[in-house]
């Protein structure tokens, strides 16, 4: 689960982390409000999306030569300018893809005096099972970029999660930052203060770009992006209020209500699988054979035949979708149970794109009776490679 900068900071702010002072405007009511709550004379109007790259974003609405969706201003007049001019805007990023996002929340914030912008993010290390820190001198860049052009640049601390973070952790960090004087006493109580955030919040990234040092020498957070471990969010009820469902897609909203794991995609084939791993294999394989998957969804092993109804109503929401690919493999997971879903399914809503359906494993036999006998014009596969080959066939005729 994502949450907008705005929130993210309010929540640094009690574990103590340095934000600049802002205020959030959720109408073009609120900003004259907000912008009189700060000092000035500097104000930075920032768009809230969940997307990077505002900064060098473009607006549909607005000429190509206009500024993008993250504008420093240096009187309360020029800021009331830009929040006009950038609220209910359509902003388009590297992150957003060509339709963009709409931006129906800003926030005002108090300018900073800035010496050094440098890169810090927290995420969790698959491959060393550990909490890690990356860091950076080159802050306010495409980290991606600097990964490119500049690797040395880029530095991976790990931090034992049974230990927690260390004295000599936090002398790491200081010194990949090149840190000194007051920026790197203050180092000593920020990073494990983030680091605490990062933990306790079940946060599965946050990523702070830039973390600046002020012309006065102290370190301060300046932008924070926080995404969060959605299986640990009953453990954070207040943190789940922060979601905002208008920034994510109406499918997975819908998936997220049955449970299931459903990720929207940009092809036309619409898949519906048992088992992450087999539902990774299903989208390789359509796209070995020329075509792009619609979805990545996994219906898990205890579906029931309403959460199969469920996960094919998803996949024909999505007007991209120009077939359908159903494939079972029946361990725990029962082929009746998914026939009779798909079959209630089509029913209901209807079937206007070809279907594949590949069944194997626990009741197949009961499962292809079921569809069979369904008067469905489906086609059926005998293998994976058979389903993918034939469902791309159809849809590309």
């Amino acid at each position: 689960m994502n949450i907008h900068e705005y929130q993210a900071k309010k929540l640094l702010a009690s574990f103590n982390v340095p934000v600049s002072a802002g205020e959030p405007v959720l109408s073009l009511a609120d900003i004259d409000k907000a912008i009189a709550a700060l000092p000035g004379p500097v104000y930075v109007v920032k768009s809230q999306i969940h997307a990077g790259g505002r900064g060098k974003g473009k607006f549909k609405e607005l000429a190509a030569d206009a500024k993008g969706g993250v504008r420093v201003s240096f009187s309360a007049e020029e800021a009331k300018a830009n929040a006009e001019e950038m609220f209910g805007k359509t902003l388009v990023t590297k992150q957003t893809g060509t339709e963009g996002k709409q931006v129906n929340r800003l926030y005002i914030e108090d300018g900073a005096e800035i010496d050094r912008e440098l890169y810090l993010s927290i995420l969790v290390d698959r491959e060393t099972s550990l909490f890690s820190f990356v860091a950076s001198t080159e802050g306010g860049m495409d980290i991606e970029a600097v990964a490119h052009d500049t690797p040395e640049k880029i530095h991976t601390i790990g931090i034992d999660p049974l230990k927690g973070i260390t004295d000599e952790d936090v002398a790491k960090l200081n010194a990949a930052y090149e840190l000194s004087g007051q920026a790197a006493e203050d180092g000593k109580t920020l990073f494990p203060i983030l680091y605490k955030a990062f933990v306790e919040s079940d946060m599965s990234l946050l990523e702070v770009n830039p973390l600046c040092v002020l012309k006065d020498g102290t370190l301060r957070v300046l932008d924070a992006k926080v995404s969060f471990d959605g299986n640990a969010m009953f453990r954070h009820p207040d943190i789940a209020e922060l979601r905002d469902e208008t920034e994510e897609d109406a499918k997975e909203i819908e998936a997220s209500k049955h449970d299931l794991a459903y990720i929207a995609l940009d092809g036309d084939i619409g898949c519906m699988v048992n088992g992450a791993g087999l539902a990774m294999a299903t989208m390789d394989i359509i796209k070995l054979y020329g075509a792009e998957p619609a979805n990545f969804l996994d219906v898990g092993g205890g579906a029931t035949a309403e959460k199969v109804t469920a996960a094919f109503k998803i996949i024909t929401s999505d007007p991209n979708v120009k077939g359908i690919l159903v494939n079972i493999f029946g361990g725990i997971m029962r082929c009746d149970v998914i026939a009779e879903g798909v079959v209630t399914a089509v029913k209901e809503v209807g079937l206007d794109v070809p279907l594949v359906v590949r069944l194997e494993g626990t009741k197949v036999a009961e499962g292809k009776d079921i569809i069979n006998n369904s008067g469905l014009n489906v086609i059926a596969a005998n293998d994976l490679d058979d389903a993918a080959q034939k469902i791309v066939k159809a849809v590309k005729g």
